[in-house]
């Protein structure tokens, strides 16, 4: 019989423990339990709709969300609370698959207190109905977690600022293609009437009605044009709006004089046609992935309350805004410090990777200061609060200047370029319109309108917002995803990249780990994996998953740890101890990090820990010859051989990096007039990725925790950067041709036009064609570039 390696729940890999049961194998009691639920409730559908679709259930301490029911944080989270019935949203970031929403809509079916339960897919935020009487919101929170669908509860998700969806833009360009459609039937008839009496008849009637059509297109759905034109011109930069709204003023005007004189129909059905397709790229170029948040603070990372600890030893739940300096608060295992404090009572055992980048953990002692951020791994920890949660280290990082940086969005190319080509379109018509009016003075008019229509650059607005939309799908569905398409304009300017270590070049969660020492033996080596699942210590748990032996547990008596140092206990008869090289009384390396094995005091060896780096980094920097490299670190130089080693051509490494080091030495290279793209992980990375020109936040899970940035990019696509860097300038080359072809356009139209030999009408017909072609090009184009770029590294 094969022995199944993967959860039937969750799908993932079995590690620790097999379970089997129904004929099923799972990885842990949770899944098994989940999988129990499911079946007693008669939903066992949820792994027929995706097969391995469930998530492994947290097993992290539940404890955490007890403050939930603390009136004050309860009215604070709950969206309505009346009667008996209670309404809560939560943030549920692994939400990933149909299945997901199947099984949370289905909650009311698993428990009989929560009335209904609705998904928002795209937010990832699930909202449910339920009998607080019944069930409190604590219960709600950890029967969520059990399933495996752990809500993430911080300062940000309870300030609740949700991002309303602006429909202005939608209502702008249903009026336009309202007025669009309907002018074009209306405007039909007379094209191909003739002399028909009817059609003469009622010409006025349909010319007023295209006229009423137009003017809310004009003044209403064309409004963002004109603020934009205006913005530019007070800045002193005459951007692509400037010629469009003059080709827009022109053409309506134009059209108002001929109804208005009974000299012909007019143009306003192209006119609304025009604005039509402008609005269409608006909206395709706002399609990006507001799933995902590139602008964070410390309030996503933050919890919403803390346990307040009185002097006399009593314990209240408190919102974080109402610490003061002086409070004693309590932090318990895998929580995160939320102020700066000091240690009063407990041993402390900090995670500070968000914060430093390293991924070792520090021992703290009664007395010592700890500083926000960090996360404590251990046994509770009795803090005494120094600085509010506003003067704290970590939000500090938010202070900086480079976190209040404003982008005008005029230094693109597609403004670079209409800066000349509005000069020359009005030279031309004023030189035409000054020969003109000495031989023909009612051509003049016509040659100058002719001009202005056939000139106005929608062709060029169009081309930038499909080709970048089209972009941004392309790197999305590679997992790049950017922020907005200014951002790949920044990217294709850029010629230094500047790594950091721990998390982005190398993995967060794995290590490199080889044993020095005489061989165990296997029944020592049972023991040891046995005192190693005691301890949560980040070394440890790796440590443990890296013993490739049998899982068995014997009891463990006399257990003691020593935090920051090690632990020990008695198994089978002998006491083991695992910790430091002092704690085994050894002599440890300078820049080694290691974990010592002790037996009966008899030392048995050490297993030394290095950084995993990320595959086909080599080849990665290889084809990244054409940028400056530079690595930054907050962790010790001990591996800076191994670095220059795969970037040999690198010109610069820095390590024992905080974060405002990080931060200055971004500026520093920008002070040499480099264009910098910044690639971090964690929050110790902030400052830097806001400073630099273009900042990439590497994300192994992108429901995760990610510091604000340009860029949100998948961890295991990280080898693969030139690719995307290549699609970013390979969308600069898309613009320019559709900048070409709508060039050509206008230079067969303008000798034409200023000849006199091209009606106005011919010059309404031509523009819709010209956008058009370039819609048409560049999705070809762009389809074909994403093919290219991609197709080895799918």
């Amino acid at each position: 019989m094969k022995v199944n390696n993967n959860c039937f729940h969750c799908g993932q890999g079995i590690e620790k423990e097999r379970i089997l049961f129904d004929e099923k194998t799972f990885c842990c009691n949770g899944c098994k339990s989940v999988y129990e639920i499911l079946n007693t409730n008669n939903l066992q559908n949820f792994y027929e709709l995706n097969k391995r679709a469930g998530i492994r259930p947290s097993d992290e301490v539940s404890s955490q969300f007890d403050y939930l029911d603390t009136p004050e944080i309860f009215e604070k989270i709950s969206d309505f609370s009346e009667g008996n019935t209670s309404l809560v949203t939560f943030k549920i970031p692994v939400i990933h698959c149909s299945s997901c929403i199947w099984l949370l809509e289905s909650l009311h079916t698993l428990n009989k207190s929560i009335k209904y339960s609705q998904v928002n897919f795209t937010r990832k935020t699930l909202q449910i109905s339920f009998n607080h009487n019944d069930l409190k919101l604590t219960e709600l929170a950890k029967f969520l977690t059990h399933l495996g669908y752990k809500p993430v509860i911080s300062l940000e998700t309870a300030e609740k600022n949700v991002d309303h969806l602006d429909k202005s833009l939608l209502v702008k360009f249903a009026i336009a293609a309202f007025a669009f459609g309907n002018g074009m039937f209306l405007a039909f008839p007379e094209y191909v009437g003739g002399e028909d009496y009817w059609m003469d008849h009622y010409k006025g009637l349909f010319r007023t009605l295209m006229f009423l059509l137009a003017c809310p297109v004009v003044f209403y759905s064309a409004s963002d044009y004109y603020k934009s034109a205006w913005y530019g011109l007070k800045n002193k930069i005459v951007n692509i709006d400037v010629p469009i709204v003059l080709g827009i003023l022109v053409l309506f005007g134009r059209s108002v004089y001929e109804i208005a004189t009974d000299y012909g129909p007019g143009y306003f059905d192209t006119l609304c046609g025009l604005l039509f397709f402008m609005l269409l790229g608006k909206i395709f170029q706002k399609r990006t992935y507001n799933a995902l948040s590139y602008d964070r603070d410390y309030k996503s990372f933050y919890p919403i309350a803390v346990t307040k600890v009185d002097f006399d030893g009593k314990q209240e739940n408190i919102l974080l805004s109402e610490i003061k300096v002086g409070d004693r608060i309590l932090v318990r295992n895998q929580e995160i410090i939320p102020v700066d404090a000091i240690l009063i009572n407990g041993e402390g055992n900090i995670d500070n990777s968000f914060i430093t980048g390293e991924s070792v953990s520090i021992s703290k002692q009664p007395g010592d200061k700890i500083f926000a951020g960090g996360k404590q791994i251990g046994s509770s920890l009795e803090l005494e609060v120094i600085k509010n949660v506003d003067q704290s280290y970590l939000t500090q990082l938010w202070n900086k200047e480079a976190f209040k940086k404003h982008e005008t969005g005029l230094d693109t190319l597609t403004n670079t370029i209409s800066k000349y080509f509005t000069f020359v379109i009005l030279g031309i018509a004023l030189i035409s319109g000054i020969y003109w009016a000495f031989i023909d003075l009612e051509k003049m008019f016509q040659v100058i309108s002719a001009i202005l229509i056939i000139a106005c650059p929608c062709a060029l607005a169009l081309s930038a917002p499909f080709t970048f939309g089209h972009i941004m799908r392309i790197l999305g569905r590679n997992k790049f995803y950017v922020k907005d398409t200014l951002t790949i304009e920044k990217i294709a300017k850029l010629n230094t990249i500047v790594f950091d270590k721990t998390g982005t070049i190398t993995h967060r969660k794995k290590s490199n780990i080889r044993f020095e020492g005489s061989p165990i033996q296997e029944f020592d080596l049972l023991n040891i994996k046995t005192l190693l699942k005691n301890s949560n210590h980040p070394l440890s748990k790796s440590l443990y998953e890296f013993l490739d032996i049998k899982d068995e547990y014997f009891p463990v008596e006399n257990f003691l740890e020593i935090s920051g140092k090690g632990y020990e206990a008695n198994i089978r008869g002998n006491i083991y101890k695992i910790g430091s090289a002092k704690y085994n009384n050894q002599e440890s390396k300078n820049l080694e990090t290691a974990v010592y094995i002790s037996k009966n005091n008899e030392f048995l060896g050490k297993y030394i820990f290095k950084n995993e780096y990320r595959k086909n980094l080599e080849n990665l920097f290889n084809r990244l010859l054409d940028y400056k490299i530079f690595i930054l670190s907050g962790d010790n130089s001990s591996e800076e051989s191994q670095l220059k080693r795969i970037i040999p051509h690198c010109q610069g490494m820095a390590f024992n990096q905080n974060p405002e080091d990080k931060l200055n030495y971004i500026k520093t290279l920008q002070d040499q007039h480099l264009k910098v793209c910044m690639l971090g992980d964690g929050l110790n990375d902030a400052g830097a990725l806001k400073q630099s020109n273009v900042g990439i936040a590497i994300a192994d899970d992108t429901n995760t925790f990610t510091p604000s940035s340009d860029v949100i990019m998948n961890g295991d696509k990280v080898a693969y950067l030139d690719h995307y860097l290549n699609v970013c300038k390979g969308s600069i080359t898309i613009v320019k041709m559709t900048f070409i072809i709508s060039f050509l356009y206008n230079i067969v139209g303008l000798s034409y036009a200023v000849t006199g030999h091209m009606h106005p009408l011919f010059a309404a017909i031509i523009m819709p064609i010209s956008s058009i072609t370039v819609v048409t090009f560049t999705t070809l184009s762009t389809w074909i570039l994403g093919r290219k770029c991609f197709k080895k590294d799918r």
